[in-house]
């Protein structure tokens, strides 16, 4: 899966480089340009088999800007203008915008519920939910179970890896090789990645 592809140019060597899935991310243009250009990229990717993912509402946090007021305009997924969007855009699956926010450092975002279960009962795409390591667990776990079918999470990696390699640098300061404390990072991501598979699984 390529994620946040901005440049057409981009996603058009997806297919090459062997992409699936690709997450063409127009959010940020006004809705009718996000839609034109969209649908140009749901257009061209299927012709390539290429299976794509598009976000409608701002999850806020990216590329180091604050994120919107909860009631802002664009700040929420409107469950009527999704479905619009999803039919004239032709894309597999939707990033929603219920409450969470891209690269949060502390687990806090509130989630709102009740918003998704109306997107659950008006899309038939799976949809996606971006800034998935501010989320707290239960709330995770309520998000899968409302129809959250794809859970996005990368900064929490990033804390696993950066805290266990800070950690054993300062037990040891006298390491060098870096195959040392990279393999200790590597470990902590991937016991990050084993509790939060558990925390998504429904039957856990």
């Amino acid at each position: 899966h390529l994620d946040h592809v901005k440049q057409d140019e981009l996603l058009r060597q997806a297919a090459d480089a062997g992409f699936s899935s690709a997450m063409y991310d127009a959010a940020h243009l006004p809705y009718e340009e996000n839609l034109a250009a969209t649908r140009a990229a749901a257009d061209w990717a299927h012709t390539q088999g290429l299976w794509i993912e598009a976000e409608l509402g701002e999850v806020g946090g990216k590329d180091g800007k604050a994120p919107l007021d909860a009631h802002a305009p664009g700040a929420r997924t409107d469950p009527d203008g999704a479905r619009q969007f999803v039919a004239e855009s032709g894309v597999d699956a939707l990033a929603v915008a219920i409450g969470s926010v891209h690269a949060m450092t502390s687990r806090t975002a509130e989630l709102d519920h009740a918003l998704l279960a109306r997107l659950d009962d008006a899309l038939r795409v799976p949809l996606v939910l971006h800034g998935s390591s501010g989320v707290p667990d239960d709330a995770l776990s309520a998000a899968v179970a409302g129809g959250i079918a794809k859970v996005n999470i990368g900064t929490a990696l990033n804390i696993a890896m950066t805290d266990a390699i800070r950690a054993y640098l300062a037990a040891h300061p006298e390491a060098v090789d870096a195959r040392t404390y990279l393999t200790v990072g590597r470990q902590a991501m991937a016991a990050t990645v084993t509790r939060l598979i558990g925390v998504l699984d429904r039957t856990a």
